[in-house]
């Protein structure tokens, strides 16, 4: 099973539509322990997102992410913006060049997204952010392909790995972010940030689920 330029761009516009869809819950959620901004921040990234996209539709895959990176970067206020730039743009770096993905490329993508959000925001797992949805997705994906396994299926756990480490942040208390200046308060409310890492997963899998069967 591969992943074609096509499928990444059909993964993107996936993401942008499942933001506008849920941009009221994410910026709900942001309200309890944020800046009640996640939401609008990230669908009108996503926006200026879909409207590059045209220009590099043609380019290989590395640089459709690149793009969309700094695209986020330049047009997403608050955290999410470097940081889902950040991700976007190391995942386009492993896959400069490239006009498919094997499996294997699909999981250097999302863990060089991973580590990329680390170096940018110095979270670790626990502490309440979207790295409590993406770690736990990447190791699910890693362990699938690494055994041999269906890319599809692996996306399918990765995203369920990912909805289990949102749903994880409810009771952590944040140390991470603008939601741990409220300290012991911020615990009992789910993380914006691991609920878009969610969505970027979940999309993944819905979109890729059939591609190249």
């Amino acid at each position: 099973m591969t992943i074609t330029r096509d499928d990444v761009l059909a993964w993107l516009k996936a993401y942008a539509v499942a933001l506008a869809e849920n941009r009221e819950y994410l910026t709900q959620l942001d309200a309890a322990i944020g800046d009640a901004d996640h939401g609008q921040n990230m669908d009108r990234g996503f926006k200026a997102v879909l409207a590059k996209l045209p220009s590099v539709a043609e380019s290989d895959i590395g640089t459709i992410l690149k793009t969309a990176g700094m695209t986020l970067v330049s047009t997403v206020g608050g955290a999410g913006g470097p940081l889902y730039g950040t991700l976007f743009m190391q995942a386009g770096m492993v896959t400069a060049g490239k006009n498919e993905l094997a499996p294997a490329d699909v999981v250097a993508l999302f863990d060089a997204g991973l580590k990329g959000v680390v170096m940018r925001g110095k979270a670790v797992l626990g502490d309440k952010t979207m790295v409590d949805a993406i770690t736990p997705a990447v190791e699910r994906l890693r362990a699938v392909v690494d055994g041999g396994g269906d890319l599809a299926e692996g996306l399918r756990q990765a995203a369920a790995a990912a909805e289990a480490g949102m749903q994880a942040t409810i009771p952590l208390v944040a140390r991470k972010g603008r939601a741990s200046y409220l300290g012991e308060r911020s615990a009992g409310h789910q993380d914006p940030g691991a609920t878009s890492s969610y969505l970027l997963f979940k999309t993944a899998a819905d979109t890729w689920a059939s591609a190249d069967q």
